[in-house]
């Protein structure tokens, strides 16, 4: 199948085989009702699948409705998807129309849908299974006929195993996968795509095209580039705005790179991504442990003090040990001991200080500190944290944090 074409009617730049082999699949399953769900990295471009679906079905003059469902709080998501009824809760003054009605004989994307509480999830399995929903406050339900094509950069089979998304809901929306490979799945497209953002920079700017040199070219590829092809652009018109010079080196260009320990590796060496969802919450405990490690260091300072202030204090105890001599133990109830070691052939008491290694503990005093910090606005306190508002809202509620 020809795939030209379709990338130039919605702007895909790359020749990937990856990257053609999904365009490919989309076109395909487009001319079905069934039920298409897009994995890849946040970045990626995944958007440009369901349009694809759309535009090649014979629902292409009916709506098209794109949904994120993680930017939806969860108090209000059942009603924007399904509407409400007038009185439903406070604040519904009038009936209101939701998403699945309205794209009715049309498609509906669903992004980031591995971000659905559960009792939504379970609504949406009834409109796949039967096509009908209910509004909120209202008892009588209703038909519509939509094609659902969701979106998602977390694991979803981890997502199932762990509680958060039904099997059966997974399986349903899973009838046709589409895989959106991450720009370092696809690095022959990587300089590709900055040619293209640095030439409708210099259009935007009505400035002469930034270039790379050799080394910087090597630099580009070479980027492990997290953020994916939104990164790539980012970055592309930021150097065409701020630099003079319009070949740019590769120290100039790893200026502007970010410094992170996983960055700058060869495509492929660390193996398959993981969702966003779990990369949140690795970020998380990386902090948590970050953490304790300052808390430990603190605590064996302060030891060593203590044991340098008894030492002055009674000419006859011995020495406090050296920081590197203290003992580390993890106790019966999961937390850890540090202690003085014995001396052959002299007594000394011990001093212990319990510290607990909770990882769920320390979840939540980050939590809490970062909500402390910003005064309760969740938005901020999700941003310091590095995820998402709807896993912070799902922390909150789990950990019962006021």
């Amino acid at each position: 199948m020809n795939v030209q074409p379709i990338k130039q009617r919605f702007g895909i730049i790359g020749a990937s085989p990856l990257l053609d082999r999904a365009i490919e699949i989309a076109a395909q399953v487009a001319p079905t009702d069934l039920s298409v769900l897009i994995s890849g990295e946040s970045g990626s471009g995944k958007e440009v699948m369901p349009q694809i679906v759309h535009a090649f079905s014979a629902r292409k003059h009916g709506p098209y409705i794109a949904v994120n469902c993680g930017a939806i709080p969860e108090g209000t998501i059942d009603s924007e998807l399904f509407g409400h009824e007038k009185g439903a809760f406070t604040g519904a003054h009038e009936a209101r129309k939701g998403y699945f009605e309205v794209a009715n004989g049309g498609t509906i994307f669903l992004d980031e849908v591995g971000e659905l509480p559960l009792a939504t999830q379970v609504r949406l399995l009834r409109v796949l299974e039967t096509g009908e929903f209910i509004r909120v406050g209202s008892s009588k339900a209703q038909k519509t006929d939509v094609r659902v094509v969701a979106a998602t950069n977390v694991d979803m089979l981890q997502a199932v195993q762990r509680g958060r998304f039904r099997e059966d809901l997974y399986y349903r929306l899973n009838t046709v996968p589409i895989h959106v490979p991450a720009l370092r799945e696809r690095p022959e497209d990587i300089h590709l795509l900055f040619r293209w953002f640095a030439q409708e920079a210099a259009t935007r700017y009505k400035a002469p095209p930034i270039t790379l040199s050799e080394k910087a070219r090597q630099l580009l590829t070479a980027y492990r580039w997290p953020g994916n092809v939104r990164q790539l652009r980012n970055l592309t018109e930021q150097i065409s705005v701020i630099e003079k010079e319009r070949e740019i080196g590769a120290e100039t260009l790893a200026s502007y790179l970010p410094r992170e320990s996983t960055a700058l590796v060869p495509a492929g060496e660390l193996g398959t991504a993981q969702g966003m969802e779990a990369i949140n919450e690795r970020e998380l405990i990386f902090k948590f442990l970050f953490d304790m490690k300052s808390d430990l260091n603190a605590l064996k300072e302060q030891v060593r003090l203590l044991g340098g202030a008894a030492q002055g204090m009674v000419a006859h105890q011995p020495p406090a040990p050296y920081p590197d001599q203290i003992l580390l133990a993890h106790g019966a109830d999961g937390g850890m001991s540090i202690s003085m070691p014995d001396r052959a052939d002299e007594e000394v008491e011990h001093t212990e200080v319990q510290e607990s290694l909770s990882l769920e503990e320390k979840e939540r005093e980050l939590i809490q500190k970062a909500l402390d910090k910003h005064r309760g606005k969740r938005k901020k306190a999700a941003q310091e944290l590095g995820i998402s508002e709807r896993t912070l809202y799902r922390k909150i509620k789990e950990w019962n944090i006021g």
